[in-house]
């Protein structure tokens, strides 16, 4: 274990070979899973447990530094990389109460067949003591589950966030060192897991404020000693505004859909505008879903397949409407052989982006002069826009 402030420990587990979360999130370094065991003078306390396939290493920790009794298991959401040992604990600290809210009780009895008696069910602002220490909960729902909740000491001002503030981010110490590389792996978390509840990310930054913590303790990533690091991030990323950036997310099958968003991105470079020109072969989605946490625009270029459009472009298009970026322009530029229901498909798959949409640009085979001519027109105009921000 790693002490944090005065008897409170940091007893979680890197796992840097995993490759994947939830079968869907790429997860280029891994991730770490954090649990926290608080010591009081009369009671102790383990904040989250761990994921099921590590579950042996918490419990080899917990052992190793002659953890013997556990009275309280705080549940600050109910995922099972947060909750997975519960089982595995309650055999070996028989005694201990899951401590949480009604939504997390529900969620853990579902998941986990656990008995209702196990349960301490606490309301929003309570606080437990354990002795010379009080813990004081906080229910923050839709960060990102309903369930998920804060859990402060108050005394040494220590702030559990659970997912909230987190960041799937192995390389370094357990404590931040505020570099960039933390930096995008943070932003990249928020844009695949926070984006689409930023309305209540804004409400959870000014309550974070509010309790002023002095360390702040996500449930992955590392632990920020200095909280105005992550905080001034989260500012940025939750407020209405937008960079002047355009990205360009593309699949194209032979080159035509490709030529016309090499020229977009071409023209907005030449005037200054920054760009991101993404090729949806080779770029996983999460780093799609990071350059559209602060895009002005989105302009997605795409081949038809069969009838509609290429399902990497159907695949965007549906992730832009589950994190519901903050864009303000959208627009598509796209080719066909035949024909088929390119744009009016990937509009149905976008009802929640409330972006204006610009002129979209729609060829048979090659693009012509014409055809260039309007991408130059539409690059005009997105100039004109971005640079009006």
């Amino acid at each position: 274990m790693i002490l944090l402030e005065k008897n409170i420990y940091f007893c979680g587990e890197k796992h840097p070979e995993r490759s994947i979360f939830d079968q869907l999130i790429p997860l280029p370094q891994g991730t770490t899973y954090n649990s926290y065991l608080v010591i009081g003078s009369e009671k102790t306390a383990l904040i989250d447990t761990m994921y099921p396939p590590l579950i042996d290493r918490l419990m080899k920790t917990l052992e190793s530094n002659h953890v013997e009794s556990i009275d309280y298991i705080v549940a600050n959401h109910g995922e099972q990389d947060h909750s997975g040992a519960l089982p595995t604990l309650l055999e070996k600290f028989p005694n201990a109460v899951i401590v949480t809210n009604p939504k997390c009780k529900e969620l853990l009895m579902a998941e986990h067949h656990i008995a209702e008696e196990k349960f301490q069910v606490i309301s929003d602002r309570e606080t437990l003591s354990l002795g010379d220490k009080t813990l004081e909960f906080y229910f923050t729902p839709w960060v990102h589950w309903p369930d998920t909740m804060f859990t402060l000491v108050k005394e040494d001002k220590v702030l559990f966030t659970c997912d909230f503030l987190g960041a799937h981010h192995t390389d370094g110490e357990l404590f931040a060192d505020y570099s960039k590389e933390l930096e995008t792996s943070a932003k990249r978390y928020y844009a695949e897991i926070m984006m689409p509840y930023r309305t209540f990310c804004k409400k959870y930054v000014a309550l974070i404020d509010e309790i002023a913590p002095k360390t702040i303790c996500p449930s992955h990533g590392p632990i920020y000693k200095d909280p105005k690091f992550i905080m001034d991030l989260y500012r940025k990323w939750v407020s209405d505004e937008v960079e002047k950036k355009v990205v360009i997310p593309y699949v194209s099958m032979y080159n035509s859909s490709y030529e016309m968003a090499k020229r977009l991105n071409d023209r907005l470079q030449k005037a200054g505008i920054e760009t991101v020109l993404a090729d949806l072969v080779h770029t996983d989605e999460g780093e799609v879903a990071m350059e559209l946490v602060d895009a002005g625009a989105v302009v997605l270029a795409c081949s038809m397949v069969l009838a509609g459009p290429h399902p990497k472009a159907v695949y965007v298009a549906y992730l832009m409407n589950l994190i519901k970026p903050k864009m303000k322009y959208f627009s598509i530029l796209g080719s066909y052989g035949w024909g088929g229901r390119l744009t009016e498909t990937i509009d149905s798959l976008i009802p929640m982006v409330k972006a204006e949409k610009l002129d979209y640009i729609v060829v048979k085979g090659k693009p012509t002069s014409d055809d260039l001519d309007k991408v130059d027109k539409l690059a005009d105009e997105l100039i004109e826009k971005m640079n009006a921000l």
